[in-house]
């Protein structure tokens, strides 16, 4: 009898997490998936006769995501795939900064808090529930922009910064769960740029050839996800399975 394997997605209420969690469904290996978000599950996600996803919803406090982890421990052991989803870049009262003089503090809390706080907290209460004997894969949704050796255009400060920030608590992350959870191999993934809410606004100078659905980048994760090796390094990969300069 085969080991049971768990899905797990956390900020899953965006267009991509939405194709991430779907594709998870579909994935005959996942027995059960659990989608956390703020905000409810959506009506699509009806999920299969043999497999409906599990939705918690939570403030992205500390305390309330400690609540979550608590919630998961029936799965300890069991988790193969964590997607982290969480991310800002812009919303009605934030804007990426062209120029200096549009750098605001508040802002830039509120940007770092989203991309690099939150997911970093996760993995800080997670590592015991996917300490494990089976292999666990984890990826985090980074970005290019976040390469301190690809940066050439400069602009996006909070951003930019917060994902490169993201980057190196990963890293960090990663040489910590090689000691205490070797099972576990983390990935801080670029998926390119996809047709959701979050590009929408930037979306006029990008070709239509790299322009990717949901659907096609979720594809291309899990394909990533199922054959990483666990090797105790991160990896900065894109969407094509590339690395990406740090």
């Amino acid at each position: 009898m085969r080991e049971l394997n768990t899905a797990l997605v956390l900020g899953a209420s965006g267009g991509l997490a939405h194709a991430i969690v779907n594709e998870l469904i579909a994935d005959a290996e996942i027995d059960t998936v659990v989608a956390v978000s703020r905000k409810s599950a959506p009506e699509s996600f009806t999920g299969t006769e043999t497999s409906v996803p599990i939705w918690i919803e939570t403030e992205y406090v500390e305390s309330a995501m400690a609540s979550v982890v608590e919630r998961l421990q029936p799965f300890a052991g069991s988790v193969t795939r964590v997607v982290i989803c969480h991310g800002i870049l812009h919303s009605d009262t934030l804007w990426p900064e062209k120029r200096l003089e549009d750098i605001d503090a508040d802002a830039l809390h509120a940007v770092f808090q989203a991309n690099t706080v939150v997911p970093v907290l996760w993995l800080k209460l997670l590592h015991r529930l996917l300490k494990s004997n089976q292999r666990c894969v984890v990826a985090a949704l980074s970005a290019r922009v976040g390469s301190i050796g690809d940066n050439r255009l400069g602009g996006w400060y909070g951003y930019r910064s917060s994902k490169a920030s993201l980057n190196m608590m990963l890293r960090t992350l990663s040489i910590e769960y090689a000691r205490r959870a070797k099972n576990v191999k983390i990935i801080a993934f670029h998926p390119g740029t996809s047709d959701t809410p979050l590009s929408k606004p930037f979306r006029r100078s990008v070709p239509n050839e790299k322009l990717f659905t949901p659907q096609f980048v979720a594809e291309r994760l899990c394909g990533i996800m199922r054959n990483a090796e666990i090797d105790g390094q991160l990896s900065y990969l894109d969407w094509d399975n590339k690395s990406i300069p740090w």
